[in-house]
């Protein structure tokens, strides 16, 4: 008898279209498994009136799955990594994390205009304070509004004249194959991406058997990438509302880590980087922070 997986998944398109990623690379190195997916409707899909961290952070997209693989409704449930709060409740694991797609944020526009040619009081749209605060830097006279829902959804918003420009993430448009939509892509020593961004993460039971994921799914440097970046947000406190970035990059033997930290007010933007030996990337990734919180406390006051 064939053993059946159940994979649970949030119910947008951009959530399903990772899940069969996901079961596709298994089934390279697994084609005896089966695998059903499970669409689950999280609290960050349904609260669509406010900014995440009015309604309680990021977790609201994963909690949901959580409680059902600890229910044992589902048996992996797939995540965007950068939706992962800072601590896994106990029980549960990041059992894999996937190869990095491209971690840039994008500014779309339905004309085809660069952030440099929009109008001074342009709205821009995004729920995002961490990309509100960096790309204001760069265009102050530009304006803000929150944009929630899918990418399809935001994209429609475009298109109806709500916004004159939306910011995403390059990795969900081109996991969608909607990458023609990518007008402008923001280097990631420009406008730093939040953490984990273009990295999915199997998470399962912690006493389930999950070699499978290993030889199939998991990328050892996205592993060190997200070592860095998570340890960054940890030590920041980065679970709580605080505008937080981070990008780890790779290249051979060495890691160069670029962060960003933002008053809750947005009244100030702290950024820094470091570079050392990937094999410390948990300890670049806490050296940063030190660095970051160093800057904060002198310009306090």
């Amino acid at each position: 008898m064939k053993r059946i997986i159940r994979v649970g998944s949030r119910e947008s398109d951009l959530a399903m279209a990772q899940s069969r990623w996901v079961i596709r690379e298994i089934k390279k190195k697994h084609p005896e498994f089966e695998f059903e997916i499970i669409g689950v409707k999280t609290s960050g899909d349904a609260m669509l009136d406010k900014t995440l961290n009015k309604i309680g952070g990021k977790g609201l997209f994963i909690k949901e799955l959580e409680q059902a693989l600890l229910d044992k409704t589902i048996d992996i449930a797939v995540h965007s990594m950068k939706d992962m709060p800072a601590e896994i409740p106990e029980g549960l694991k990041i059992a894999a994390v996937s190869k990095r797609e491209d971690p840039r944020d994008v500014l779309v526009t339905a004309d085809g205009r660069s952030l440099e040619e929009l109008e001074d009081g342009c709205v821009i749209g995004t729920s995002s304070v961490r990309r509100e605060v960096q790309i204001s830097n760069k265009r102050p006279e530009l304006r803000f509004k929150m944009l929630r829902g899918n990418v399809l959804t935001r994209i429609n918003k475009l298109l109806n004249n709500e916004y004159d420009a939306i910011v995403l993430a390059a990795a969900g448009l081109k996991r969608l194959g909607l990458e023609e939509r990518c007008v402008q892509y923001f280097s990631v020593d420009d406008v730093i991406p939040a953490v984990g961004q273009g990295i999915l993460g199997i998470e399962a039971r912690a006493d389930d058997d999950t070699e499978y994921l290993l030889d199939s799914v998991h990328c050892e440097e996205s592993a060190l990438q997200i070592s860095a970046e998570r340890t960054y947000m940890i030590k920041l406190n980065g679970g709580c509302s605080t505008p937080i970035a981070a990008h780890a990059a790779i290249d051979g033997a060495e890691m160069e880590i670029y962060g960003m930290l933002a008053r809750e007010d947005k009244s100030r933007v702290y950024r820094a980087h470091i570079k050392g030996n990937k094999a410390e990337a948990a300890n670049l990734g806490e050296k940063l922070a030190e660095i970051i919180l160093k800057q904060a406390g002198e310009s306090k006051g």
